[in-house]
């Protein structure tokens, strides 16, 4: 039968309330009650989660995972690749979704410390938040960049240089940037790396200013473009969810795709392919990403030696229905 912390109170000879604060760690308990509550946690071999099991092997497996905002596809798939890395070392994940709200992000942080994580995985809106500073465990930045912290991103300049090239290359010329939320480094950096590209072949673009990657506001930003550039024959999204958005819109209102108008993503999420037309998109290897944070932590939390504490990595062009074919000569 199935032990319950009833019967550990019973036999330590203490009260319910007595155990809860000695498994959570939380509250003074006097050191011989503490002795005798362990005691008989052993002894009932109890174990109501990984908290109570860290307790008397002392060292938790629990990591805390923070995610802006699961409602879009690409963020799962980050999540994905810590996961499975993180399990093939037996650690767990505890997960948090922050809605790009720093208060809940706060909260989120609290409740990973209060469950005895030993590490933190963050794709956090803000880097240079005190509550980061303040943790006495190792912390890696996910799909974010941080000088002084460990950090695991995409090459994001190079990617908006891609999206900039491949749409001039097809003829687009009164472009629109869709720029990313201005805190966010790595929606900067696609920003920076797209205008540079468009500045050196001597063109003009136009900036669509966007505050979050939220699917919720993804449609506002859309018809405003259309509304302030209506001649744009070509729009760089600040990610994928604002491309499709930029794709209803532009069906709304008549503008052919790619015809009229052609749109490069950025993330490749799976349903990227599965629209009508598929988006032509920038590929983060979202997965991938996930993975190596989840490997740097471990080894952070192991303490085992680390070449290199900030690791990008490569982006690509996928070439699908949202971009007209390159015309070559001859």
């Amino acid at each position: 039968m199935m032990k319950t912390i009833k019967d550990v109170a019973n036999l330590a000879g203490v009260s319910v309330a007595t155990v809860s604060r000695v498994i959570n760690d939380r509250g003074y308990v006097h050191a011989d009650t503490r002795k005798k509550v362990e005691d008989a946690v052993k002894a009932l071999n109890f174990s109501p989660n990984e908290v109570a099991r860290s307790l008397y092997k002392r060292k938790s497996k629990l990591i805390g995972l923070l995610l802006p905002d699961i409602a879009n596809p690409y963020f799962p798939q980050l999540a994905r690749g810590v996961e499975d890395r993180m399990q093939e070392q037996d650690y767990r994940l505890i997960f948090g979704n922050s809605d790009e709200d720093e208060r809940k992000e706060q909260d989120y942080i609290q409740t990973f410390i209060q469950n005895n994580v030993v590490g933190v995985i963050s794709s956090t809106n803000y880097p240079h938040s005190s509550i980061y500073e303040n943790l006495k465990i190792p912390v890696v930045f996910l799909d974010r960049t941080s000088l002084d912290r460990p950090s695991v991103y995409a090459d994001g300049r190079e990617g908006g240089r891609l999206a900039a090239k491949e749409i001039i290359r097809r003829g687009s010329s009164r472009i629109t940037v869709m720029q990313g939320p201005t805190h966010i480094r790595p929606a900067q950096d696609r920003f920076e790396g797209a205008i540079e590209t468009i500045r050196a072949a001597g063109l003009d673009y136009r900036v669509i200013q966007t505050t979050s990657f939220s699917f919720n506001e993804a449609g506002v930003w859309a018809e405003e473009l259309f509304k302030k550039y209506a001649d744009t024959d070509g729009v760089i999204a600040s990610n994928d969810i604002a491309a499709m958005a930029v794709l209803h819109e532009a069906a709304r209102i008549g503008r052919k795709v790619p015809e009229d108008v052609q749109v490069i993503g950025f993330d490749d999420i799976p349903m990227s392919g599965l629209l009508s037309p598929a988006l032509s998109t920038i590929r983060q290897p979202a997965y991938e990403m996930g993975r190596e944070a989840a490997g740097l932590l471990i080894k952070l939390v192991e303490q085992n030696a680390i070449e290199d504490k900030n690791i990008q990595l490569p982006v690509g062009f996928i070439e699908r229905g949202t971009t007209r074919k390159v015309r070559t000569d001859g």
